[in-house]
Parts: structure tokens; C-alpha cells; sequence
């Protein structure tokens, strides 16, 4: 839970780099969350509490998937890609998977390695 605190932490934050751990970590409460929410609209009757949530976590999704592209070496630029329909989906999916970068890139320290939180 940790980690989808993190991200809603750096809300708009679209600069850094994020771990696969952190991104995936996010993106599983995500859906949790939203599977739950949206048995608990079915039951109400009244979509509100996914849409609210969807909007919600739309900036901080945004930061952590640009975030995690700076971790592979790639602009935040490569989530348009994602617009085209099967292929930009698949890669995407790639990308997110793929490990960061060893070592210090343009985008900044690798988070795997960073010093830890005092």
C-alpha cells in the first residue's frame, strides 16, 4: 500500500524515474480499488465513486507511467504510442516490463540503487 501512497505523494510529478516495483505495485491497487468500487456502484445503482476515483488517479498514473519510461531510457513522449490501438498497447505493456537502465541516465539516479528515506 506503500507504494500507491508514494505516487499519490508526487501527484504531478512527471520528472525522475520509478522502479517497476513502484509502477506495478500502483497499478494493482488501481484495479483493486476500482473492482471494488464498482461492485459498490452496481449495488447503488449510480456510477459515481469509479468515476470520481478514475479522475482522481489520472495525474498520478500519468506521473508514475512517465516516470517508469524515464526508468528504460524513453521520454514520457512514448505513452501517445499507446494510442494506436493493439501494437501501441503491447508496447507499452514491453516497456513497463523491461528493467531501468543500470547506473545514473538524463532523467536522473537509478531508484533501484538510490539511498534510502531517513
Amino acid at each position: 500500500m506503500n507504494y500507491f501512497l508514494d505516487v499519490l505523494k508526487k501527484y504531478a510529478v512527471f520528472s525522475g524515474r520509478a522502479r517497476r516495483k513502484e509502477y506495478w505495485m500502483f497499478t494493482l491497487f488501481a484495479v483493486i480499488i476500482s473492482i471494488v468500487l464498482s461492485i459498490i456502484d452496481g449495488v447503488i445503482g449510480v456510477q459515481i465513486l469509479s468515476i470520481v476515483f478514475s479522475l482522481a488517479i489520472l495525474l498520478p498514473s500519468l506521473g508514475v507511467a512517465v516516470r517508469r519510461l524515464h526508468d528504460t531510457g524513453r521520454s514520457g513522449w512514448w505513452l501517445l504510442f499507446g494510442l494506436i490501438p493493439i501494437v501501441g498497447t503491447i508496447t507499452l505493456l514491453v516497456f513497463m516490463c523491461l528493467d531501468g537502465e543500470q547506473g545514473e541516465n538524463k532523467y536522473g539516479y537509478n531508484p533501484k540503487f538510490a539511498p534510502t528515506h531517513i
